[in-house]
């Protein structure tokens, strides 16, 4: 049947033509095909060298209407940092102790914040936190003394953006309960911050190409300025 309903969807999509980004955002909604609430994403295919250390782009930014999902935030810090943390909204605030219970097996949270006189201890887990995407970082604002601020924004919407190895880059930008507008606030937030994060060292066309899709639906290809 999801064979069935994905044709359905991807005959709406002309797969030759570049939509204007309102317009594909709104399509991309329409020819969702799951009964659940499917995410909203958007793939960017980069012309950069992530080997070379400009151009291996990262950083952060909080989406004018948030994702539409909520992240469980782990804090790791100590002291007044630790009620500065539950007072901002935090799901689990610790220190040693959450550590070792990181190091037993135990992930029950999504993004890590963390203050700097901690992370000497957190990057002992570098080799269980790395590979699954969790190590807090400095560019992307989970390293910091700003424990209230970085919570607040995570709760409020922020989005992750890094480039991969291919020079791909994959971001949620909502949910498919969004309206168009929403949808296409988010999109033109985030593609607006992506150009501004052009590394001086790209010669010549810097986004090859936008796509947005829906889980399990078809790509809809966005005109590129």
């Amino acid at each position: 049947m999801a064979g069935k309903k994905f044709k359905a969807a991807a005959a709406q999509v002309d797969s030759k033509k570049t939509y204007g980004y309102q317009e594909a955002c709104a399509l991309a909604k329409k020819t969702s095909c799951t009964k659940f609430d499917s995410s909203i994403e958007v793939s960017f295919a980069l012309n950069v060298d992530p080997r070379q250390a400009e151009q291996n782009i990262r950083g952060a930014m909080v989406l004018p209407n948030g994702t539409g999902k909520t992240q469980k935030v782990l804090v790791i810090a100590q002291g007044a940092k630790e009620d500065e943390a539950r007072e901002a909204g935090a799901d689990i605030v610790g220190g040693k102790d959450v550590l070792d219970k990181i190091k037993g097996g135990w992930f029950d949270f999504d993004i890590i914040v963390a203050t700097p006189d901690m992370m000497g201890q957190l990057g002992r887990l570098g080799k269980v936190l790395g590979p699954k995407g969790l190590m807090p970082n400095p560019k992307t604002g989970t390293v910091t003394m700003d424990v209230k601020k970085a919570v607040e924004e995570i709760k409020k919407g922020k989005v992750e953006y890094r480039v991969d190895k291919d020079g791909n880059m994959n971001v949620m930008i909502g949910k498919v309960s969004f309206t168009d507008e929403q949808i296409a606030q988010n999109f033109k937030a985030l593609y607006d911050t992506v150009v501004k994060a052009r590394p001086n060292t790209v010669k010549g066309v810097f986004i090859k190409g936008v796509t947005v899709s829906t889980t399990m639906g078809p790509g809809v290809k966005v005109t590129v300025e």
